[in-house]
């Protein structure tokens, strides 16, 4: 799978070039979201703007990558999702599971708030 990786102390922003998440690219996207983890990532955004179809090894990907993230109470962040995807999770009811905000901005803001939270618990 291509993709760029934008990491910093506080949050990874992974853009997949490819139009397709699918089976053929979904576990190699698994495996990156666990290594990224074990890694030292503190938070993720998969930001999805180039991305125009998902199917249920890609919906598998993304959940994989949510709970690796939960676990450890860290953001795992999908933005810039088109209407054919967003459709797919709100059908599948994964909207209510997975974290979706509209925009990068958004997503990276809403990091930058939940860090603040914790410092201050």
């Amino acid at each position: 799978m291509k993709y760029e990786i934008e990491k910093n102390d506080l949050y990874y922003i992974l853009t997949p070039k490819d139009e397709k998440i699918d089976s053929v690219v979904a576990p190699t996207l698994k495996a990156d979201l666990v290594t990224y983890e074990v890694e030292g990532a503190k938070n993720i955004i998969v930001d999805l703007k180039n991305v125009k179809f998902m199917d249920s090894s890609g919906l598998s990907a993304m959940l994989v990558g949510n709970r690796t993230f939960q676990e450890k109470q860290a953001s795992f962040i999908l933005c810039n999702i088109n209407e054919h995807i967003n459709k797919i999770l709100k059908i599948s009811k994964l909207d209510t599971v997975l974290e979706i905000i509209p925009t990068l901005q958004e997503s990276i803001d809403s990091i930058h708030l939940d860090e603040i939270e914790k410092g201050m618990q």
